[in-house]
């Protein structure tokens, strides 16, 4: 069915480096505003999270969420091998582009927290554990603790879904309005109920919806640009 393809090729060609360089300035700012541990201590002190282990959060929002990911991630990856409803309408190549930005962005935001020196709130001296505090910025210095978390993985859940909006906007464009907020929605869910948790600073949650977003804008652009 050539029409799609031609309805996807007439698409406008809309940079996305203006939105990737305004949502880095807000994550920059909310860096220097200094405002992770204050916030953190909401719901933590110096006897740890009292929520750390809460069945709801730990079980359902932790474990559960992250499995029922996995699900929805494979399915739509077979999706765009074996399409069905709008995915359709997309190209081979377009569906690859789809499946594909929610696994790069998967990767990238795994493989960062693997090379992370920056310890979780809960395993900070401030939060009764034994790492001192140290920014994420602080590249090569240790903070005492096991590192391993930042950005937020478990955010990376729902946000690396956004990626895929990009790819049903031109086809699609209501599907794609509501597939971006779902997944921003799931993604600030998790990854506040691993803040309560003490497993991770906000700077870690918008760092991950940041590099979720901006890898997907980036890889749609440069399949598309002409």
């Amino acid at each position: 069915m050539p029409a799609p393809v031609e309805a996807a090729a007439s698409t406008p060609r809309t940079s996305p480096w203006p939105t990737v360089l305004w949502g880095l300035l807000a994550v920059l700012a909310w860096d220097l505003s200094g405002l992770d541990v204050p916030l953190a201590q909401w719901v933590g002190g110096p006897n740890g999270f009292p929520w750390q282990f809460h069945p709801v959060l730990s079980n359902v929002m932790h474990q559960a969420a992250r499995t029922l990911g996995w699900v929805v991630l494979w399915g739509l990856t077979l999706l765009a091998i074996w399409p069905l409803g709008p995915l359709k309408r997309l190209t081979p190549r377009e569906r690859a582009g789809l499946v594909g930005s929610v696994w790069t962005a998967l990767v990238v935001v795994v493989v960062l927290k693997g090379i992370s020196r920056t310890s979780c709130p809960w395993d900070l001296e401030v939060f009764g554990g034994a790492a001192r505090y140290v920014s994420h910025w602080a590249w090569g210095q240790l903070d005492g603790g096991p590192g391993g978390c930042f950005p937020a993985g478990h955010a990376s859940t729902g946000f690396a879904f956004v990626a895929a909006h990009f790819w049903l906007k031109p086809t699609h464009p209501s599907l794609a309005r509501r597939w971006m907020w779902v997944a921003l929605a799931t993604g600030a869910l998790l990854g506040i109920s691993q803040q309560m948790r003490g497993a991770h600073f906000m700077s870690h949650t918008l760092w991950t919806v940041w590099l979720c977003w901006s890898l997907g804008a980036v890889l749609w652009h440069l399949t598309h640009r002409k």
